[in-house]
């Protein structure tokens, strides 16, 4: 049977640098595996998975999660970043991978700049047999941050829908509950 495992965090707190971390061990070990994102994520490059502080590995670019169905069963290791960018159709692919026996790794955003819990993440997580929740600095204070900022002067068009707008620091910040909410 294979497992899931979940990366999860705001912005900046090395979800992507955990995920890759994990692969480079994978890659060691001598273990097949291979490496998808989302198209709507093209910040750093089309064909990457690329961190912010510049590590990067060679990945698939998906449309769907349906995709993944794809993947040969001789990979063992299926690693996805920016999960919540990925569609509703997510967690009913990642369990039918899992039980093929694939070992599946989701590294993502589990909320929005909104605080709004970001689909398909909180699918996957009550699903996960491991989850790592990370934290990033909080640029206001330097505590743990466990939110995403949007910078003001960005606006925002949901009505309670959690809000895709790709991009770095350019539009946001990572912030601790108490400047989140200030």
């Amino acid at each position: 049977m294979g497992r899931l495992e979940v990366i999860c965090g705001p912005m900046f707190s090395g979800k992507s640098e955990e995920l890759l971390r994990r692969l480079k061990r994978a890659q060691i070990a001598g273990r097949a595996f291979r490496l998808y994102k989302p198209a709507l994520d093209n910040r750093y490059s089309e064909t990457h998975v690329v961190t912010h502080s510049g590590i990067d590995m060679p990945c698939r670019v998906i449309s769907s999660a349906e995709e993944l169905l794809l993947t040969p069963h001789t990979v063992e290791i299926i690693a996805i970043d920016e999960g919540q960018f990925l569609d509703q159709d997510t967690p009913r692919v990642v369990e039918l991978l899992v039980s093929e026996g694939h070992r599946v790794i989701v590294a993502g955003l589990d909320m929005d700049y909104n605080g709004i819990p970001f689909d398909p993440m909180p699918q996957l997580l009550a699903r996960a047999e491991s989850v790592l929740k990370v934290t990033a600095v909080c640029e206001e204070c330097g505590e743990d941050a466990t939110h995403t900022h949007l910078r003001s002067g960005e606006t925002s068009d949901t009505k309670g829908e959690p809000t895709v707008l790709v991009g770095e620091a350019n539009y946001y910040e990572a912030r601790c509950r108490e400047h989140w909410k200030n």
